[in-house]
């Protein structure tokens, strides 16, 4: 939107998502995906301002969701945001959203309480909204008394004149009290299951808080928590206690924070330039004269008279693609020194040596905002309470006081429970809790240190509670998030930093795996073959060992592929004398590294014969030892091989972010210990299995019983037939080809771990991703077959390529999905100074009731392909095409997805391998639906000549030559 009249553009402001205002004649369309958000966290930061407060996390609960935000001092901004997945450049808040409301929808799945991540939305909204809505957070909260029927506005029932209905909930929570008796025979009051439900919801939206805090390496307990938005105030104190922190802070308009910090942001305005040049005396000269640049064309343009002017260079490691942002000081000592500072914290290492880029600077004017003064004519007299009411918390009922907002004085205080209503909201204070207002008008909640929390009251030990089956399993598979955050962050490597291919998980002492984040579905299914491999082939192990593997025969995959194991000892938990050395778990990241040796570089070789020829074999090698790190003897072995590493150097450094990715998940551990107690954390690893069995046993009921077979483009065949036994489902290979003298062979590991991601993915619901999913199952496996290849066989196509067979193999089988494009597109090139390997997306199949996706990664594969900045400023190559190969798709009553055709030219000569399938035989369709295009592997030389490679080649090429590869569209399903 522009505005015509120069003055009446001036006038008209609009919310950009940096945080702050800018003129209609200078706003864009994308400043805007976040300013709702924005303007309530800039509202949050002024309110925080009146107090002297100047960190915060701001905790925005509405109806469908919750935004969380880290403040300290400044706003956090991030410069690439990804939306819908759709990348924007340019400066926004770092806001994180988790699906947990007011109107999430609360449920029993038959084992355990659910919230979320479904919503009632306003239509029909929540069930006492008398609109035949579902129950929610918010009747929860109604029906416990927490928030009173009373002070809601007479507005719901066909003529909206109505209140909010109490009656409907006394009976839907009823009827929920006997689903779950009769489902687990455990008797729970519709109290218990309400606040059940409550602790869940307030558990997802802690872990969100936890989430931006530990990205940014700060400590939680040491902010004020700012609550607001509709439904913030009746969870404020209860996410406080889970996070330990002890001061809270609600705004008077904190139920319509978002609009009233709009209406006093700062009226601001960013821009950014592109540097891209070494961190030296003169290039810092060259930033300072474009900082002058960029003002003057700010002041120009812009009707802001800036009361602040903020200068920032956005530093790199030389060969790193995430900057760090500093403030420009003029002193390349002290923005060094604040690098260094800032990197530490977020990222976890240095690396000193390493030259140091600044990627782009960016520079902002603010002019500040006068804070409007609230009514501070307050009543001379002491409020007191307008009703006294039982409200129940935790496991009974308490009296409790109600105060109205606008009767408060200054100075006054409230002691929990307690509650505070407002004509925008409620605020619930807990037992241990005190509020007062100060004469800003905000109201403060303060903790008392004194009270301990207790939270391993009335956890069933014999039978699982539904209501902590909930959140042990949020909680598993929150620690392995946390683990690959910090894999993530601490990467030196462009397969695990950028493509984000790796994994990371949590076993129990026998290496059953627990919990994963939603990470490579190969990598998950496979990684618990690694820990048990280890446990059956490793005799001492000890506190402070950790030990690599990729040997697929020990439950590897592939050898780029390196698994760190840490096994996790009492010791390292309970940090007492009394303490004993007795295994408990095993935490594990998987990486794929760029190169492992091997006869071509990036360890993919197309032409590999044995095992050794594709690499390093690392079979459970013990790299720490008494918590020393053995990195001598791992580099020995590193280059002593047949096939020696090319870069080592590369290989250490992301094993040691592997190390501090485990050393995470053993400190998670320890803190959840310390919460729950050792006897519960246990107990609950073995539940949440047990959950994930019944539910894949309720799904075999549904599934029908069939067969398919595929051939591979290197003519084996795959076979399989699916059969049922009562609650048994046997899945059956026999028939498959024998081991195949090329690299097509796949180890065991990987057809349990396809098997583990199609179960998982047929059970339409939130489960957890762990070993209790293959324990209803049976699967034959012919020995010698290319399932189960003999010892040394090359096998690098069987974890990229077989998987993506198996996965198409099984859902067709089942008539569900037609063929995907059924390979994972494996491109790998180098020379003695590069190496790079990638997988590139391509066609989704379709199924019944859907068309498949163009352009995706699919089944085994969900990493991400490296952007084309990115590619061509680590490597000496040009990304000439990326673009969707039309037509592509296998069409039907419901069509395949279309694949992609990727062109890259190299600058230097390079080894190129492919290894592909579905050049030869196209991805199928099912139903009568028609297959999709196979892919093609063409090179193009510098002179104009082509040549159109095999499915799997190794090719030499010259300066200006390219590679064209037209990936395969998806298979259609049902008949025109």
């Amino acid at each position: 939107m522009k505005a015509k009249d120069k003055n009446l553009s001036d006038k008209i402001l609009f919310m950009h998502s940096g945080g702050g205002l800018v003129s209609s004649d200078m706003f864009m369309g994308k400043e805007s995906i976040l300013s709702g958000p924005a303007g309530g966290i800039a509202g949050a930061v002024k309110a925080c301002e009146l107090e002297n407060e100047s960190k915060l996390l701001s905790f925005d609960m509405g109806g469908t969701s919750t935004d969380v935000s880290h403040y300290s001092e400044e706003f956090e901004r991030v410069y690439e945001t990804e939306v819908s997945g759709v990348k924007i450049f340019y400066p926004m808040l770092d806001i994180h959203t988790v699906a947990a409301g007011g109107g999430s929808i609360v449920d029993f799945d038959g084992e355990k309480l659910r919230v979320g991540p479904h919503s009632a939305g306003s239509d029909p909204g929540p069930a006492c909204y008398r609109n035949n809505g579902p129950l929610t957070v918010t009747d929860c909260n109604l029906f416990l008394g927490r928030i009173r029927k009373e002070f809601f506005p007479k507005v719901f029932g066909k003529n909206s004149d109505q209140e909010p209905d109490t009656e409907i909930l006394e009976e839907k929570f009823k009827e929920l009290k006997n689903r779950i008796y009769n489902a687990t025979k455990k008797s729970m009051t519709e109290q218990e299951i309400a606040s059940g439900f409550l602790k869940i919801a307030s558990e997802k939206m802690a872990s969100a808080i936890k989430k931006i805090s530990l990205q940014k390496g700060r400590d939680a307990k040491k902010y004020i928590l700012c609550s607001f938005g509709g439904a913030g105030g009746q969870h404020a104190c209860e996410i406080a206690d889970i996070l330990s922190m002890e001061k809270i802070l609600i705004h008077p308009y904190a139920g319509v924070l978002s609009a009233y910090g709009i209406g006093v942001s700062d009226k601001s305005k960013v821009i950014e330039k592109s540097l891209n040049i070494s961190l030296d005396n003169k290039n810092l000269e060259l930033a300072d004269k474009e900082f002058h640049n960029l003002l003057n064309e700010l002041l120009i343009s812009q009707s802001i008279k800036p009361d602040i002017i903020n200068k920032k260079i956005l530093l790199k490691y030389q060969g790193s693609d995430i900057p760090v942002v500093v403030n420009y000081s003029g002193s390349i000592e002290k923005i060094r020194e604040e690098f260094n500072t800032n990197h530490k914290l977020l990222f976890g290492f240095l690396r000193k040596s390493q030259n140091l880029v600044i990627s782009s600077i960016s520079l902002e004017i603010i002019e500040k905002s006068i804070i409007p003064k609230f009514n501070t004519d307050f009543s001379a007299s002491e409020p007191k309470p307008e009703k006294r009411v039982k409200v129940f918390f935790k496991d009974n009922y308490l009296d409790t006081d109600i105060y109205k907002r606008e009767n408060l004085i200054p100075g006054f205080k409230i002691n929990g429970p307690a509650i505070i209503t407002e004509k925008t909201g409620t605020t619930l204070v807990l037992q241990g809790w005190t509020a007062q207002v100060k004469p800003s008008g905000n109201l403060i909640l303060t903790k008392d240190k004194n009270i301990k929390k207790n939270i391993t009251q009335k956890i069933d030990l014999e039978n699982p509670d539904p209501v902590y089956l909930e959140i042990f399993n949020s909680l598993f598979s929150y620690i392995a998030q946390e683990m690959g955050i910090t894999l993530e962050k601490t990467a030196y490597s462009v397969n695990i930093k950028e493509r984000k291919d790796f994994s990371c998980a949590v076993f129990d002492s026998k290496g059953n795996l627990v919990a994963n984040a939603p990470h490579i579905p190969v990598h998950l299914g496979s990684m618990e073959s690694s820990v048990t491999g280890l446990l059956n082939n490793v005799k001492n192990i000890s506190p402070g060992d950790i030990f690599v593997s990729n040997n697929p025969l020990k439950g590897g995959t592939h050898l780029p592929d390196l698994t760190v194991i840490s096994p996790v000892f009492e010791s390292m938990i309970k940090k007492t004398d009394k303490a004993k050395d007795k295994l408990l778990f095993f935490v594990a990241s998987r990486g794929h590294h760029s190169d492992i040796g091997g006869i071509s570089p990036g360890s993919m070789p197309s032409d590999s014969k044995t095992l050794m020829e594709e690499g390093v074999i690392l079979d459970n090698v013990k790299i720490f030892e008494n918590h020393t790190f053995l990195e001598e003897k791992l580099r020995k072995i590193l280059l002593d091989s047949k096939y020696p590493c090319r870069n080592p150097d590369s290989n250490i450094s992301d094993i040691k972010s592997q190390v501090a990715a485990n050393t995470k998940g053993i400190k998670s551990l320890e803190k959840a210990v310390s919460d729950y107690g050792l006897e519960t954390i246990i107990k609950y690893m073995e539940f949440i299995r047990i959950n994930a069995k019944n539910s894949v046993e309720k799904k075999i009921d549904y599934i029908n019983p069939g067969s398919f077979e595929i051939k591979l483009d290197n003519e084996s065949v795959i076979k399989v037939k699916i059969s049922k036994n009562q609650n048994r489902l046997k899945i059956d290979f026999t028939g498959t080809s024998k081991a195949s003298k090329d690299n097509y062979n796949a180890p065991e590991a990987v057809t349990k771990a396809a098997v583990l991601y199609v179960l998982r993915t047929i059970v339409n619901d939130d489960i957890p991703l762990n070993s209790g999913c293959l324990e209803p199952v049976d699967i034959i496996i012919p020995e010698g077959s290319i399932l189960s290849p003999p010892e040394n066989s090359a096998l690098c196509a069987g974890n990229v390529e077989i998987s993506q067979v198996i996965c198409d193999l099984l859902f067709s089988a089942l008539k569900i999905l037609a063929s995907s494009q059924g390979t994972m597109n494996n491109i790998t090139f180098g020379n003695k100074d590069y190496q790079y390997y990638e997988t590139i997306c391509g066609g989704a199949p379709a199924g019944n009731g859907f068309n498949g996706a163009d352009a995706v990664h699919t089944h085994m594969t969900n990493s991400l392909i490296t952007d084309p900045e990115i590619m061509e400023s680590r490597l000496p190559v040009i990304l000439e095409e990326f673009s969707i190969r039309e037509n592509s798709g296998g069409k039907g009553k419901f069509s395949g997805g279309c694949g992609v055709k990727r062109v890259i030219k190299f600058n230097e000569n390079m080894d190129v391998s492919f290894l592909t399938n579905k050049r030869v035989y196209p991805p199928h369709g099912i139903e009568k639906g028609e297959s999709g295009k196979p892919g093609e592997n063409i090179v193009v030389y510098k002179d104009g000549n082509t040549y159109k490679a095999k499915y799997s080649e190794a090719v030499s090429l010259s300066a200006g030559d390219k590679i064209v590869v037209k990936t395969p569209g998806g298979g259609g399903f049902g008949w025109v």
